[in-house]
This record gives C-alpha cells, sequence and structure tokens, in this order.
C-alpha cells in the first residue's frame, strides 16, 4: 500500500482528503503543518508521495518543498495550492513539484495525479531511464543491471539532475543542492563532478544518454 503525507493546515479539507484517499486503499499520514511534516520524514522515512499545501501558517510550501528535495532529490510531491495565476504554477514547477493543482479541486482529479505520479515514480521506490535504474529508497544506482560505484556526492549530484528530466540546473543550483549553501569552493567542482558521473555512466558528452551540458547555462538530465 502506498504512504502518502498530506501536509494540510485547513481542517475540513485535510480531513475530506485523508478520508477519501483512504478508502480508495491509499495509507494516510496527516500533517498539518510544515515543520511537522519535515518531522514525519525524518521520524517515519520516505512517503510514496508528498501532497503538500502551498499555504501553510508556519513556512511557505516552496520552503517545505526544498527541504523534502534536500532530503530526497526523487521524493514525488504534488503543490495545492489557491494561487491559480500561471506565474505561481510555474514557479512551483520550476522549484521542484511534480504536479500542481488548484483549489478548489475534484477529488477524483487528486486520485488521478496521485496514482500518476506514484505509476510514474515506480510502485517499488525505482525509477528506470533505460538501461540506468535508480533505486529511490536504497539511494543505489544500476546500469545494465549492475551496481554503479559512487560517492556520497556522485550519488546526490545524479539523483538531483534526474529529479525533473529535462529541467536545465545551474552550477549555482547544483552546487547549493548537492554541496549546501555553506560550501565556499569555486562551482567548477561541479564540472568536475559531472565528468565523474559520466564516466561511470559510460556517456559520451557529445551523444548523451543521460546527462547534457546546455551551453552557457548549466546541465540537465536527459534520460534515455
Amino acid at each position: 500500500m502506498a504512504r502518502i503525507l498530506l501536509v494540510e493546515d485547513d481542517p475540513q479539507v485535510g480531513g475530506l482528503v485523508k478520508r477519501f484517499l483512504e478508502k480508495e486503499g491509499l495509507g494516510v499520514v496527516w500533517a498539518r503543518t510544515g515543520r511537522e511534516a519535515l518531522q514525519q520524514v525524518w521520524d517515519t522515512g520516505r512517503p510514496d508521495l508528498v501532497v503538500l499545501d502551498r499555504g501553510l501558517p508556519d513556512m511557505e510550501g516552496l520552503e517545505v518543498l526544498k527541504s523534502l528535495r534536500d532530503l530526497d532529490p526523487l521524493l514525488p510531491v504534488l503543490l495545492l495550492t489557491g494561487k491559480a495565476d500561471e506565474d505561481s504554477r510555474v514557479e512551483g514547477l520550476l522549484e521542484g513539484a511534480d504536479d500542481y493543482l488548484g483549489k478548489p479541486f475534484s477529488l477524483k482529479e487528486l486520485l488521478a495525479r496521485i496514482k500518476a505520479l506514484l505509476r510514474r515514480s515506480g510502485k517499488e521506490g525505482k525509477r528506470y531511464f533505460g538501461t540506468l535504474e535508480l533505486d529511490l529508497e536504497a539511494r543505489k544506482a544500476y546500469l545494465d543491471g549492475q551496481p554503479l560505484k559512487l560517492s556520497a556526492t556522485e550519488t546526490k549530484l545524479l539523483f538531483v539532475l534526474a529529479q525533473t528530466p529535462g529541467r536545465v540546473y545551474t552550477r549555482e543550483e547544483l552546487l547549493e543542492r548537492v554541496w549546501g549553501p555553506e560550501f565556499g569552493g569555486s562551482e567548477r567542482v561541479v564540472d568536475a563532478y559531472i565528468r565523474l558521473l559520466r564516466k561511470k555512466l559510460k556517456d559520451d558528452p557529445h551523444a548523451p544518454r543521460f546527462i547534457e551540458t546546455v551551453v552557457g547555462m548549466g546541465y540537465r538530465f536527459v534520460g534515455e
């Protein structure tokens, strides 16, 4: 049974969504604040998906999203929000949300989007990109069925890039997400680790299967 973390401060909406999803066979843990949601992840481990309200009483939803991404770059996150304008939707998606649903919403549509994200992420917590397999829970990668020997930094860099295939990450963004905001080194460390990753992925930079250089911008994961 898939485990959903619902982050919603409105008791009426939260209760309604929780009862509906549980009736549909999903396990639901309900957090009413951003801090409670993050504590749930720290205490009980990775859920299969997060349904995250953007308007929370203690933290902005995008702050919670960023913290979740720092903990697990590939955790599927569906944003709920009363902000229906295009700029807000785009902002949420650029910050790493996998999908976006405006309020008020249909419970049936919410369920359909959740199921689509669960299918995309893999029922067993795995994602596949051609011959590359990423095990989200074990934090391991396999190429052609063989485990890749990656350092902790290489693993985090790969998982961050693969979080949103097609999205371009600047070197500055990758430094912050992989090395942290306190890192004082050069952005060129990103290039060095990209070269290491490409070597282990047997990826040709001139005909990339996985990691593509976007000249003047940064890098993106293209899958296969």
